[in-house]
This record gives structure tokens, C-alpha cells and sequence, in this order.
């Protein structure tokens, strides 16, 4: 798909798409949860499809409610999973383009007696996986991997409580998967010990949805993980998917440089990371309001935005929409954590300088940090997603202050987190034309 975005203003309101950090951990403690599981306003991106998949290819039950929206289209107003654990149905499993799915179900599909492969596509087979061979014999996982890489043979079970130590410095993800798989396993006084753990704020999303569903799992200062006794849990457990910080970020961003709109459906006390873009979008003297009915960000007379300091180490994925917002800043910009960029979709770091100089932006790598040059015209261009979702996203944001139309290539990769953004944008008065 290409889709041109025209350099325009935005008016009007918009809802958050649903979290997919929230929607797959809720996939996986669904499957883990013996009973039923009834999860509301689901997300449809290709990595929520990728997590329902998985978790019938490990045995549970999918059952999709839908509903007729107000513009009279059917959406998918619930999902109830059913389950009697890990099961797995078959000798295989495929998360598609989930880096996410493919750390957190791993760990989850080792808690069957039953070898499967796991595999995925795109970039996620250039993605390390080295995790799973440190740790796996361990824990009494037998495992063939590719020298660290896709496709991976296991065959558990995995053998909880044992307490072990790993390194949490390439990402939280793999922790994700381990927390799930010693909850679900009554892991009672087992000990996870963590080195350098990165991406704090997503463990505090995976524990706040292991206590929602009624596990209890505590930690210290993030070095030790702990699980605690629990009551049973409940036959039919209720849990409601929030807004996508990440894919809002980009709405907040559109209309900080071209507003004003409203950004409805987030919890401004969210684990989420990315929630961490109000702060970034303060210090860049950008106009926000707070209400419970939602963000109204940007000003009807515009207003003069500073260049800004930001350290994204724990939300790596706020780079894009934020180099974005840095591009119409008047100055130099500074992001920190650069580091946590290479084993994305794309290496970002590489690929946001490679895209963004083609509009005629200049960024420096320097390091760990990321200097972007802004204030300057910002050239129409054709531009590359690198088939990476959120380089698309921020191509799309800040085509709205070019001189001329932008031109996104693979723009269909999208279809990975929000697949309504140029629908989104156009609702807000966006000129955006796909062919």
C-alpha cells in the first residue's frame, strides 16, 4: 500500500486504539486461566490477531461477540476464551510479527509435556532469541534453536518453582513470558532474580494483569519477583482492554504540531510506558488539557514549540511519533536510548535517520542519544516504512507540516499495531489517499 499525506490542520476528536501490550497479556492469562475469560473492547491489529491465533494453537476455545458501531459497521465488541490450560492442538505455533507473542508465549507453550516448533515471519526471524537458550535447561527445557534465532524446538514441561536469576537488559519481554508461565504453574515461593532490567513500565502492565485476573505477584525494586499464595481463581473472569498509549502517541503528536483535537479512551493512570509521551509533549511547550472526557493537545492559534530532552530507555517506542514532534521544534532536540532501538521491526535509530533525511530533517546519532535537528522545512518526499509500523506512523505525523505531499511506501505495515491510522487521520481532516 502507498499512502500520500497532504500537509494540513486537524480538528475534532478521536478515540485511542485498543492497547496491544494490554490485549495479548490478556490473551495469555486468558489461556492460562482455567474457566472463562470475557475480554472487552479487543484489539484487531495483526499482533492481537497473532496472540488469538496462538492461543488456540495451544488449546483454548475463541469465540468473537460482535456489534454494530454507529456508523453502522460490525466491530468485535468482545472475545470470550475458553480454556483448560496449555494444551497445544498441534505441533507447531507462528506469532507472526510479534516480538512481544513470540517471548511471552514461549515460555507459556513450555509448560506442555508436547514438542513444538515456534516460528515466526518478517523481521522477527533476524530477532535474537538468545533468552530461551541461557535459560531454558535451566528450568528443564529441552531447546533447538537457530544459533539464538527462529525457528525454536522446545519440549517441557517447564519445571516451577525454581528459582533462577536473568538478565533483563536486552528486554522485558522475556520476563513477561516467565512471570505468566511460574504463575500459572503455582509457583508459590519461587524467586525470579533480575539483573538490569529495562522496560520497567511493562512488567508494572504484565503484573497489574497477572492481579487482575487474580495471581499474586509482587517484586522489589525490580530485582526480585515473587509469587505469593493467591485464592482460586474465579470460573468467568472479566477483563476490559485499555486505549493504546503507543498508537495514541502519534494522535497526540499530530495534534500538538497541527491541531487542536481531543484523544479520547486513555487512562491517565495507565502502567502503560508510552504514557510517559505527556511529559515529553510538556516539555516541548506544547498545549495540553486533561479531562475525564479526554486530551485536547494543540491550540487554535498554534504556538511556538521548544526543542526538548527526553530519555525513552523505558519506552523505546516513543522515538518515532517523538522525532516527529522534535522535526517542528524550534531547535535541537535530545532523545537518550538509542540502545534499545536495533532489534525492532527495523533498527530504528538507522532507519528514523535514513527516512527523515529525505524530508530534508537532519538527526545525529551520537552514542546513546539522538539529536534532531528541527524548526527547518520539512521537504514533500517519497519516503520507505522499512516495513516497520511506527516509521510509517511518524511519517504520516509529520507529513502535516511539509511543504508538500509525503509519500509513504509499505505503508500497510500499519496493520501491525493501528490499523485505522490513516482512517483515523482522515476523520481529524487529514488529506490522506491510498493506493
Amino acid at each position: 500500500m502507498i499512502a500520500t499525506v497532504y500537509p494540513g490542520k486537524l480538528n475534532g476528536a478521536q478515540v485511542a486504539p485498543a492497547s496491544k501490550s494490554s490485549m495479548q497479556r490478556a490473551c495469555a492469562a486468558a489461556l492460562l486461566h482455567v474457566g472463562q475469560t470475557i475480554i472487552s473492547n479487543p484489539g484487531h491489529s495483526n499482533d492481537d490477531l497473532a496472540a488469538l491465533d496462538v492461543i488456540q494453537k495451544l488449546g483454548a476455545q475463541v469465540e468473537i461477540k460482535k456489534a454494530m458501531n454507529d456508523n453502522g459497521a460490525n466491530i468485535v465488541e468482545s472475545i470470550k476464551v475458553i480454556s483448560k490450560g496449555v494444551q497445544p492442538i498441534g505441533p507447531e505455533m507462528n506469532c507472526g510479527e510479534s516480538g512481544l507473542g513470540i517471548r511471552m508465549f514461549t515460555p507459556i507453550a513450555a509448560l506442555s509435556s508436547q514438542s513444538i516448533t515456534i516460528n515466526g515471519k518478517g523481521s522477527l526471524v533476524k530477532r535474537p532469541m538468545h533468552f530461551f537458550d541461557k535459560i531454558f535447561p535451566a528450568l528443564g527445557v529441552t531447546i533447538h534453536s537457530q544459533n539464538g534465532f527462529l525457528p525454536i524446538q522446545i519440549q517441557g514441561p517447564l519445571k516451577a518453582p525454581a528459582n533462577i536469576t536473568v538478565d533483563g537488559s536486552l528486554s522485558s519481554q522475556f520476563l513477561t513470558g516467565l512471570l505468566m508461565a511460574y504463575a500459572a504453574s503455582d509457583a508459590e515461593g519461587a524467586v525470579i532474580n533480575v539483573l538490569d532490567l529495562k522496560s520497567k513500565p511493562y512488567i508494572d502492565l504484565t503484573l497489574a494483569v497477572l492481579n487482575a485476573f487474580g495471581w499474586n505477584v509482587t517484586h522489589t525494586n525490580y530485582e526480585q519477583f515473587e509469587f505469593l499464595p493467591h485464592e482460586p481463581l474465579k470460573e468467568v473472569i472479566e477483563y476490559t482492554v485499555e486505549g493504546d498509549w503507543s498508537g495514541a502517541a502519534f494522535l497526540l503528536v499530530a495534534g500538538a504540531i497541527a491541531g487542536p483535537i481531543k484523544v479520547k479512551g486513555l487512562q491517565m493512570e495507565s502502567t502503560q510506558a508510552d504514557r510517559e509521551v505527556i511529559q515529553a509533549l510538556q516539555s516541548a511547550n506544547v498545549s495540553i488539557a486533561i479531562d475525564e472526557d479526554g486530551i485536547k493537545i494543540g491550540s487554535e492559534n498554534g504556538n511556538t514549540l521548544s526543542p526538548f530532552e527526553f530519555d525513552a530507555t523505558d519506552c523505546p517506542d516513543l522515538f518515532p511519533p517523538l522525532v516527529a514532534l522534535a522535526s517542528v521544534c524550534m531547535g535541537v532536540s535530545e532523545i537518550s536510548g538509542v540502545s534499545r532501538l536495533a532489534h525492532k521491526e527495523s533498527d530504528r535509530g538507522l532507519t528514523l535517520q535514513t527516512e527523515f533525511a529525505k524530508l530534508g530533517i537532519q538527526i545525529d546519532l551520537e552514542g546513546d542519544i539522538m539529536k534532531i535537528h528541527g524548526g527547518g522545512e520539512i521537504k514533500g518526499a517519497t519516503v520507505f516504512s522499512q516495513h516497520d509500523h511506527r516509521i510509517a506512523m511518524a511519517c504520516g505525523v509529520v507529513a502535516l507540516k511539509a511543504s508538500g505531499p509525503v509519500v509513504i511506501t509499505a505503508a500497510e505495515a500499519i496493520n501491525k499495531s493501528y490499523t485505522n491510522f490513516f482512517e483515523h487521520m482522515a476523520e481529524l481532516g487529514a488529506k490522506v489517499t491510498l493506493e
